[in-house]
């Protein structure tokens, strides 16, 4: 079950200088005093941090950003190091110019000036719904006995929970998306939308619905990089060819399997989920690889772990080719192929054009007795 799919924010930096602008921050949060205030947002993908005292519930902050931008500001109240005080958090985005944060005693709920922060508050209020739900089913989820976490027909029940809320979001997200095409918040909001695995044929006709200004910004044209990427290895594409060595050393070529459907499987040992699912690739193989059915395994483990790599080859009974450049997450066929969470697979036919991703146990097995009927 990934727990942590929902609300997932993938950081795409900016790569290209621009024209820094000046932004100020003028709060007034009530009447806080004792209140530490923290300003954190990244400018050319680096991490800049500023802090300042809140004193009778005023604070400020200047900076240089490129363009508007995400930040977080936290407030951390007296007593907080030793647990007797509390914290809290906002998100914002910056924009040139003179910005007021307006609340009357708390900073989550308090108004931030800007079209911007206007759109960006009514993102937050279209998710609320889906937020709440996704809190209560994470409270009773850990509220659980591990035990019972592990049921096989409990989990069933909480996919069927989570899944559920997730298209909720999801669609809250689209309706967004389709209103609102101005600005970074689009942006943002469309990464979210497209989450950790995202569907070119989904996230495309989005992104071209932008404005020029957001299509043209720093972010916006580090999202159509990826977005060029993601069409190489959308279904109907060729599959991007490459070569990685297998366990002992030697050269493998996802051309050597030209003549035959193959599931291109990208995990790790380390991957719980990726080993989880290992059961299901493995009896798929057995049942369908004498008609022509392969796998080429590609691990994103590192050096470090490549001990725990061939171990589990072994323990899962993987008996079908596996290879890595062993470089963990810079793995560079995962790069090529977009692939920025695992388990993921990508099925090609005989000629190497994909026809599927991201095959899951039944899912993977009503598609191969499609291909390979009885």
């Amino acid at each position: 079950m990934k727990l942590s799919a929902i609300g997932l924010a993938i950081l795409l930096p900016g790569t290209m200088l621009a024209q820094k602008a000046t932004f100020s921050i003028d709060g007034k949060v009530g009447k806080a005093d004792g209140v530490k205030a923290f300003l954190g947002y990244k400018v050319n993908g680096k991490p800049v941090y500023d802090s300042t005292a809140v004193t009778n519930g005023k604070f400020s902050f200047k900076g240089n950003i490129d363009e508007p931008i995400s930040a977080n500001i936290t407030f951390k109240y007296p007593g907080y190091e030793t647990q007797t005080g509390k914290m809290e958090s906002k998100t914002i985005y910056l924009e040139p110019g003179n910005m007021k944060i307006d609340g009357k005693d708390s900073l989550k709920t308090a108004k931030v000036s800007g079209k911007i922060n206007d759109d960006f508050a009514q993102l937050t209020a279209a998710l609320k719904p889906s937020a709440d739900k996704l809190d209560a089913f994470m409270a009773a989820y850990n509220a659980m006995p591990p035990e019972k976490q592990k049921d096989p027909a409990v989990r069933a029940e909480l996919d069927k929970k989570y899944n559920a809320i997730s298209e909720e979001q999801k669609a809250a997200y689209s309706t967004f998306l389709k209103s609102h095409t101005s600005n970074v918040v689009s942006l943002d909001a469309l990464k979210r939308f497209g989450g950790s695995i995202p569907d070119y044929e989904a996230v495309s006709p989005l992104f071209n619905s932008f404005s020029e200004s957001v299509k043209n910004s720093l972010a916006g044209k580090d999202y159509a990089a990826i977005l060029e990427k993601m069409k190489m290895t959308a279904i109907g594409a060729m599959a991007p060819e490459f070569t990685l060595n297998d366990t002992l050393g030697n050269p493998i070529a996802l051309s050597s399997y030209r003549g035959r459907y193959v599931l291109v499987d990208f995990w790790a040992s380390w991957c719980g989920p990726c080993r989880a699912e290992n059961p299901n690739v493995v009896k798929s193989y057995a049942k369908y690889h004498g008609k022509g059915f392969d796998i080429l395994g590609v691990s994103l483990d590192d050096e470090k772990s490549k001990q725990n790599w061939l171990n589990a080859i072994r323990h899962d009974g993987l008996v079908w080719q596996q290879v890595s450049d062993l470089k963990g997450w810079n793995n560079e066929v995962a790069a090529l192929y977009v692939i920025r969470a695992i388990p993921q697979n990508v099925l090609l036919d005989p000629n190497g054009k994909i026809i599927a991703k991201n095959l899951r146990a039944e899912a993977l097995e009503k598609k191969l007795s499609e291909l390979f009927p009885m």
